[in-house]
């Protein structure tokens, strides 16, 4: 398992409303808290929806620690 790119960043996906929209908004929040960018906050946003749902959790795996 790699290092996600925002390691300091935590979020919980578990126990939410699961839906794409709801975890964009999570973890761009949680980005903007972390101190992120606001260009790597869109990369971000870019690259997560550019696939189906599981791409989305996967990139966001890859960008924060998720639990």
């Amino acid at each position: 398992m790699t290092t996600p790119k925002f390691p300091e960043v935590r979020v919980q996906l578990t126990g939410h409303d699961g839906n794409a929209f709801a975890v964009l908004g999570v973890v761009t929040r949680a980005l903007r808290a972390g101190g992120a960018s606001r260009e790597e906050v869109a990369l971000f946003y870019e690259e997560a929806t550019a696939g189906d749902y599981d791409h989305l959790l996967a990139t966001t795996m890859r960008w924060v620690e998720v639990y």
